[in-house]
């Protein structure tokens, strides 16, 4: 009988090449990933495919070859810049002999230990649930046996269905909790909507630096560090413009490649501050290397929450490292496009208030579909 292993801290990475352009920038985001959960990496095995083997998605002769790092640096859990089907974990595991998981749960770890707010918390615990019931299918043969023992036998239940029982339960109780939540969201937004103030989401990839800027803009205290989903809860404040001008300012879980439909269905509540909101600042980190990479990333998530066809304001950040000046652009109709700062110099920030300025000054008098196609994707040079 197979019973799965615990893990720890101490890990080998997996990550093969399928003939992705971007595989060398997800290996790189897999060691950010990794050092955001606490992990220590040992090493990285690398290696190139022309598709996933069905049962251990490797292969067998690179699994004889994480084996034996696995065995050199005595590795706690192996983790695999993939998604793995149940069978495959457990496949892997037999054969590597220590704790394996995939890039989902590894994202999913990441956002237990971040999540602070209740409806955060909420939300990821029906994430993980979601996460784990798909496991209970051809995963673990240890929740196929019988309960036995005196008190426990029952009417030959399996461990399994008790087991999807209990998460089916949880995962509903989970759901009408969020589901009330986001009527009082809904309800603190109407309130808003009759006082007639502009909602602004700041959106954006990882690390981008979403909430430097929002702490900057708002004098708040939100957590901000160099280190991917240093944010999960949505965050809410006034900014003041000048003296009769004021948004409301909301800042938000950040993007990411393969970010797996479970979350984002775990996050929608969170995520509906963006889909409500009346303008995006899309903050991008201007000095990344595969910067125009994630801005597609994160219109194709804000596509998929029904958000793509928001206005954006491109907000190039980081320009003190790229030792670029402060700007704003411009598209043909003389409406802004992007704003090139820095959130932690400060450095552009009398500009971008400026934009905040004049799109409201412009949605206050436009009609209400005509400033949806302001959606611009122009790159740094």
């Amino acid at each position: 009988m197979f019973e799965r292993h615990q893990g720890g801290d101490r890990a080998v990475l997996v990550c093969l090449d399928f003939g992705d352009p971007d595989y060398l920038d997800s290996l790189e985001e897999l060691r950010e990933l990794a050092a955001s959960a606490g992990i220590e990496t040992l090493d990285v095995v690398r290696g190139k495919r022309s598709r996933p083997d069905p049962a251990t998605f490797a292969g067998s002769g690179k699994v004889e070859e994480v084996a034996a790092v696995v065995r050199a640096h005595e590795a706690d859990v192996v983790i695999f810049n993939h998604a793995l089907s149940p069978a495959q974990e457990r496949n892997l595991e037999r054969g590597l002999e220590c704790r394996v998981i995939d890039r989902t749960t590894l994202i999913l770890d990441i956002f237990a230990q971040r999540a602070k707010s209740h409806e955060g918390k909420l939300q990821v615990e029906l994430a993980q649930l979601k996460h784990i019931s798909t496991r209970l299918v051809r995963g673990w043969t240890h929740l196929e046996r019988q309960k036995g023992g005196i008190g426990l036998r029952g009417p030959g239940e399996t461990q399994l269905e008790t087991d999807r029982r209990l998460i089916g339960k949880r995962v509903k109780l989970l759901q009408d909790k969020l589901d009330k939540l986001r009527k009082q969201r809904a309800v603190q937004r109407r309130g808003r909507d009759r006082a007639g103030e502009l909602s602004v989401s700041i959106v954006g990839y990882t690390n981008a630096g979403k909430s430097t800027l929002f702490n900057r803009l708002t004098k708040a205290h939100t957590y901000a560090a160099n280190q991917l989903f240093a944010t999960l809860d949505t965050t809410s404040r006034r900014l003041f413009i000048d003296s009769e001008l004021s948004v409301v300012l909301s800042d938000t879980v950040g993007f990411i490649r393969q970010l797996p439909h479970s979350l984002v269905a775990a996050f929608l509540a969170t995520l509906e501050e963006t889909l409500r909101a009346d303008l995006l600042l899309h903050v991008v980190d201007c000095s990344h290397p595969a910067r125009d990479q994630q801005v597609e990333q994160v219109n194709l998530v804000l596509k998929e929450i029904g958000a793509d066809d928001l206005p954006q304001i491109l907000v190039w950040n980081k320009i003190d490292l790229k030792e670029m000046p402060s700007k704003i652009e411009r598209d043909e109709y003389g409406r802004i496009r992007a704003v090139h700062l820095s959130a932690i110099t400060g450095e552009g920030l009398d500009l971008l208030r400026s934009a905040l300025k004049e799109f409201a000054q412009q949605h206050s008098t436009e009609p209400t579909d005509d400033h949806r196609s302001y959606n611009p994707e122009q790159s740094v040079d």
